[in-house]
């Protein structure tokens, strides 16, 4: 993937390395269960995913320019898990270090990643979801200009055998662009 930069971020190709950042946020009790997947409980669990995440070319890893360090990942989904009542090009999915959260960090990420989606893979419309319980995650949606799709019940079995529902959002390129030009982006 190609490597995006923000004012404060690094979008990057995930390393051999970046594990050990990794399994710092992704071994806490409230990261993977907001995003749906349980904590990791050894560094072999992370490198395992990374190693997909290498594999699957669709996820960025999030480095913090002001240390150096992986604090989440950003990724472009192809579609294909949901189905919506419109057609999209990806699925927009994002985490970030618990350290890191209430610093705009994800928005930032996320509308360099719809960037890219939107200018350079030339996407009609990009989805993104979150868990009813997860309000910081539709707080970051609605910054980023989604809007309100549907509701998907039961849509996901969590790691813990719980089933849960999805909220769905979407946005178009034109929306995307109007609110760049409004300065809402």
């Amino acid at each position: 993937m190609k490597t995006l930069e923000t004012e404060r971020l690094i979008l990057r190709q995930w390393r051999e390395g970046d594990e050990t950042d990794v399994f710092a946020y992704a071994s806490g009790d409230k990261v993977g269960p907001m995003a749906g997947w349980k904590p990791h409980e050894t560094v072999q669990e992370t490198k395992a995913l990374l190693s997909l995440f290498r594999k699957e070319n669709e996820t960025w890893a999030i480095v913090l320019k002001e240390t150096g360090r992986v604090i989440g990942s950003v990724g472009l989904h192809a579609p294909g898990r949901k189905r919506l009542p419109v057609p999209y090009d990806f699925e927009l999915g994002y985490v970030l270090s618990e350290s890191c959260w209430g610093r705009g960090l994800i928005p930032e990420a996320a509308r360099a990643a719809l960037c890219f989606a939107f200018e350079e893979r030339n996407a009609r419309a990009v989805a993104v979801s979150h868990f009813p319980f997860n309000l910081r995650s539709k707080r970051v949606i609605e910054k980023l200009g989604f809007r309100p799709l549907c509701r998907i019940p039961n849509s996901w079995l969590r790691y813990d055998g719980v089933l849960l529902d999805e909220c769905v959002y979407l946005l178009t390129r034109e929306e995307f662009f109007r609110g760049s030009e409004s300065g809402n982006m």
